[in-house]
């Protein structure tokens, strides 16, 4: 059963990926999906065609959430291209993994405009014309409760940031009965951590279930945010880590 008939989504980072995995979600329960993306056009035209040959409706919008006005344009094309907007899913990230000395302040500001001010920035734009009981749903890490390792300090701030973004953002837009909350993946097989990695192995050992999950997963869980059956969730941290952070 279609969850999502008639809704609009947005979708940051959604072209690859578990960003891609959550467009294909989305469009498949029967919302209309904008996403954006950084590299790659011809990727992403390709699962926009994709979407819309399967009798969807998708479109693809080359956006960095690097620049704050990319950010806005991107939610103002969705608006325009579809009339409106109901759910959106930050999910463009980056990581930086150096030794903490060798950090620099480029890299400091780089992982946070991209982490955490692109989210701050679409979730400001978007709330001007986002629906009563609409959906923010912002994608983090499970890195935000538990580093696993050196060379994440960067990364582990900026997805712990989200978690407070998230619990404020739900009492201030609560009043519209729109819900706020973060999914925080744990180990999931992409491109950028693929589950045939020699770290992958190490990994595996701390995971209770003893597999990684999948992109597929994740979007399972945005759409169930995303529908009517998780209208009473908001302003939660939502870890989806086969038990990895147990």
């Amino acid at each position: 059963m279609q969850r999502l008939v008639n809704k609009i989504a947005l979708v940051t980072g959604g072209s690859r990926g578990i960003g891609a995995a959550i467009t294909r979600r989305l469009a498949a329960e029967g919302a209309s999906v904008a996403f954006t993306y950084v590299r790659s056009a011809e990727k992403a035209e390709a699962l926009a065609a994709e979407i819309n040959a399967s009798g969807g409706q998708a479109i693809a919008i080359a956006a960095d959430n690097a620049d704050p006005q990319q950010v806005t344009n991107a939610v103002d094309k969705t608006v325009a291209k579809f009339g409106g907007i109901d759910i959106l899913v930050n999910n463009a990230g980056i990581y930086i993994g150096k030794a903490f000395e060798e950090q620099t302040l480029e890299d400091y500001e780089q992982i946070m405009a991209v982490n955490v001010r692109a989210v701050y920035v679409a979730a400001q734009a978007v709330a001007k014309h986002i629906s009563t009981g609409g959906r923010i749903i912002t994608i983090g890490s499970s890195m935000a409760d538990s580093a696993i390792s050196a060379q994440t300090t960067l990364y582990t701030m900026s997805k712990s940031a989200l978690q407070g973004f998230t619990r404020g953002l739900a009492r201030d837009l609560g009043n519209k009965k729109i819900t706020v909350n973060v999914v925080q993946p744990g180990p999931i097989d992409t491109d950028m951590n693929p589950a045939d990695s020699t770290f992958a192995d190490f990994i595996r050992t701390r995971i209770p279930l003893s597999e990684y999950g999948t992109g597929d997963d994740i979007g399972g869980l945005v759409a169930f945010l995303a529908s009517e059956e998780g209208k009473y969730i908001t302003g939660a941290a939502l870890t989806i880590d086969g038990g990895f952070n147990a």
